[in-house]
């Protein structure tokens, strides 16, 4: 089987969220890396489901809690930028920062936006 790069960036991506999973589900605190993959594999699984990309970019903003994290790891995401491959082409979603998902329905505004980009 060969891989271009992109499809061997993209598979390693979704290795290192399956191992943050399974992580995450003993509860051990999740390093950066570990993060981004989530978050990563949150935006293009639901790109490829036909989930609104505003409404990804939120979702993934809210996937954590500050006590899932590494001390600092929360802090550290920020303008984190995925490119998804959605039902009508490719497109950018960003994550300004991470939202506490235990506050959800506190704060009424969400850090994130979403942006349209020509499929490769």
């Amino acid at each position: 089987m060969h891989l271009s790069p992109h499809e061997q960036e993209k598979m390693l991506i979704y290795v290192a969220a399956d191992v943050a999973a399974k992580r995450r589900a003993d509860s051990v605190q999740l390093n950066y890396p570990e993060v981004v993959a989530l978050i990563s594999v949150h935006i293009m699984e639901g790109a490829r489901r036909g989930t609104p990309v505003l409404d990804l970019a939120e979702s993934g903003a809210r996937l954590f809690t500050p006590g899932e994290l590494m001390e600092g790891v929360f802090e550290m995401v920020s303008d984190l930028q995925v490119e998804a491959t959605f039902p009508d082409g490719s497109k950018l979603c960003t994550i300004r920062k991470l939202v506490d998902r235990s506050l959800v329905g506190i704060h009424s505004s969400v850090p994130c936006s979403g942006s349209a980009r020509k499929g490769e």
